[in-house]
């Protein structure tokens, strides 16, 4: 395709909402599972701190 404009660039054809949902709902997931990932590490660690010390 040629885009003449940012705009129709952005619009692409009249299906720019769906690529562009797309687009955002996919980083916002990838986000998500990012920080849920951080939130897991730190869990862990903050158990095996414990049980360390449980042992000690």
């Amino acid at each position: 395709m040629n885009w003449d404009s940012v705009s129709a660039f952005l619009a692409m054809g009249g299906r720019g909402a769906f690529v562009w949902g797309s687009y955002g709902a996919t980083f916002l997931l990838i986000a998500v599972e990012l920080w849920q990932l951080g939130k897991r590490r730190r869990d862990t660690l903050h158990r095996l701190k414990r049980l360390q010390q449980l042992e000690d």
